[in-house]
């Protein structure tokens, strides 16, 4: 049992993150009282089988109620047991994988059970951390931006700064660092972009049987259909105000964009909409970012990083070369939610997702004895 958690005492707690890629469990330890962060340790990574991966993007779109999962599920606890096992944190931030989210409609699903991998490992884990916020009239999305806060502390901004995760899906947080809390007004306000590696990825699988465009080699070889570009960016999602939030596969006529497309025309087209996303996004910055720190998988993709550059009026830079693991990110975040929940403090609030009132989400399970 995790007992006298304190401002300004450091807990080594540790993530564990497996996105909607479908690539693999990350588990990162971050060290914090869920307010400041102390340091960081170690990291770790658990790929998935072809197989894997076969099974559980055949379970993707699907809810708690659906049948066919046993499988997938198994696969999720599976992975995650074993990426975590031998880990020393005190506290287990265990995010599942999400296979739905539909905030204004049927809610959120992230496949795991916390509690039987609380038993499993023998620690205390903190799980299912999006449903109280869709409950209380949230996006349950994005949920990085309060880690994303802390971290703009911990790097010594004193200006605002826009942290960009380029997943599956896209989102960004506008951060002003100058501000203590990251729950009071004006701290953070965070977003969905739109798609970005996600339809890539599908691209190339169907198309070449590779799971992404490596080093946006096939991308490069492309032009950008300007016709797709437009039809794209006139989807009402990109109309609506923040915080909003995507599933995995909410845009899924882009397909339809470059179905008649050369491969390399059609990865440059995909690409580019991911980017485009971002620039939409920059009108709604409450102040101009003094720079923007691109994390996830796009990061590495340089064609992705050219255009973007190449759009936003300020600089762009890969999370990395501040000192942080762009690869662990996410898993980070869920440590450091995973301790803030511990403690009772929010873990989102109505400029990152939009619910009512500031509210902790998680459950938080033991194990027995």
């Amino acid at each position: 049992m995790i007992k006298g958690i304190q401002a300004g005492k450091g807990l080594r707690a540790v993530g564990a993150m497996s996105g909607t890629s479908l690539d693999g469990v990350d588990v990162a330890e971050v060290i914090t009282d869920g307010q400041e962060i102390f340091g960081f340790g170690a990291t770790g990574y658990r790929s998935y089988s072809a197989e894997e991966h076969r099974v559980l993007r055949a379970a993707l779109g699907k809810w708690h109620e659906d049948a066919g999962l046993e499988a997938a599920f198994d696969i999720v606890q599976r992975a995650h047991s074993q990426a975590l096992s031998g880990t020393e944190a005190e506290l287990v931030g265990f995010h599942g994988q999400t296979l739905a989210h539909e905030p204004r409609g049927r809610g959120t699903h992230q496949m795991g059970d916390g509690a039987a991998l609380a038993e499993a490992l023998g620690k205390t884990v903190v799980w299912d951390f999006r449903s109280s916020d869709v409950e209380l009239g949230g996006e349950g999305a994005p949920l990085a931006p309060f880690f994303h806060h802390a971290c703009a502390r911990y790097l010594g901004y004193e200006a605002p700064v826009a942290f960009l995760n380029l997943g599956g899906v896209g989102n960004i947080t506008f951060v002003d660092p100058r501000i203590e809390k990251p729950e009071a007004e004006g701290a953070v306000l965070a977003f969905d972009t739109g798609p970005a590696n996600a339809p890539i990825n599908d691209l190339c699988n169907e198309r070449l049987g590779t799971p992404y465009d490596e080093g946006g080699a096939l991308a490069r070889k492309g032009t950008v259909e300007t016709g797709a570009l437009e039809l794209f960016l006139a989807d009402s999602y990109f109309y609506r105000m923040p915080p909003k939030s995507l599933d995995r596969d909410a845009f899924a006529e882009m397909r339809e964009l470059v179905l008649e497309l050369s491969d390399a025309d059609a990865a440059a087209t995909l690409t580019g909409m991911a980017a485009a996303s971002v620039l939409q996004a920059m009108d709604h910055a409450p102040e101009a970012p003094s720079e923007v720190l691109v994390t996830g998988g796009g990061r590495l993709n340089p064609v992705m990083m050219q255009m973007l550059a190449a759009a936003l009026d300020c600089p762009v830079r890969n999370i990395d070369e501040t000192g942080l693991n762009g690869d662990m990110l996410e898993a980070q975040a869920f440590g450091y939610l995973a301790v803030r929940v511990a403690r009772g403090l929010p873990t989102s609030c109505p400029s990152t997702t939009g619910v009512r009132a500031a509210v902790g989400g998680g459950i938080v399970s033991y194990p027995e004895g």
